[in-house]
């Protein structure tokens, strides 16, 4: 399965089976994320087997059960750093997908466990992504038309077309989907996040899916 599969059979999962994830797939995340960290100058972490984040009343707010590994998100602090997480994180959620494993993005509803991963100095922890075997895969959640993101949709060539469908796929904070997308001179995408609770990492995951269902060959990132 590639990323772009996983686009359309990725869905958010809150519960999980008790079942450790093997070692064999650690080895690939761990690889996978060392690679993102290298590129972004992130500081994303896996964190294996730790079942107090999402014990308690602040778990079950949010309809977690049986979480034991999260995706613990950090980077240096900076103007871009939550566009940054959204767009990176959710290539990691891609590529646990890819593996069989179930994800969600996670701003509020856990704990926050000291020494289960780092945060140095300079650096800001924002969220974590839940990370397992799901009780299901997942259900897909109504959306937006192409039309309502985009003035440009009905016309547009069939490169940008579909990458504002992949773009409506990523998954967004109480799925808000609040950003639109604009193309002009034939090749140039502006994606603007309009204002909501944690837009700015949303702005980041849906401009990895539009990359991702536009091909990045076929055009040129604007702001």
């Amino acid at each position: 399965m590639t990323l772009e599969e996983a686009v359309d059979v990725r869905h958010s999962v809150r519960q999980y089976v008790d079942k450790p994830i093997e070692e064999e797939k650690r080895q690939k995340l761990n690889a996978f994320v060392d690679d993102i960290n290298q590129e972004s100058g992130l500081h994303i972490q896996l964190v294996y087997d730790e079942r107090k984040a999402f014990a308690g009343g602040l778990a079950s707010y949010g309809k977690f059960k049986g979480v034991s590994n999260y995706i613990a998100l950090v980077g240096k602090k900076s103007k871009d750093l939550e566009e940054k997480i959204g767009y990176y994180g959710e290539k990691i959620v891609l590529y646990a997908k890819t593996l069989g494993l179930n994800t969600c993005w996670v701003a509020l509803t856990f704990k926050n466990i000291k020494n289960a991963y780092q945060v140095k100095k300079g650096e800001k922890f924002l969220m974590v992504i839940s990370l397992g075997y799901g009780v299901h895969n997942g259900f897909a959640r109504k959306s937006k038309k192409g039309e309502e993101v985009s003035k440009e949709y009905e016309t547009a060539p069939k490169w940008f077309r579909n990458g504002v469908d992949f773009a409506l796929k990523a998954p967004t904070a109480i799925n808000q989907q609040k950003f639109a997308i604009t193309l002009s001179e034939e090749n140039k995408v502006k994606i603007k996040a309009i204002f909501g609770p944690y837009s700015k990492v949303d702005l980041g995951i849906v401009k990895l899916h539009f990359e991702l269902g536009a091909g990045k060959e076929n055009f040129t990132w604007v702001d």
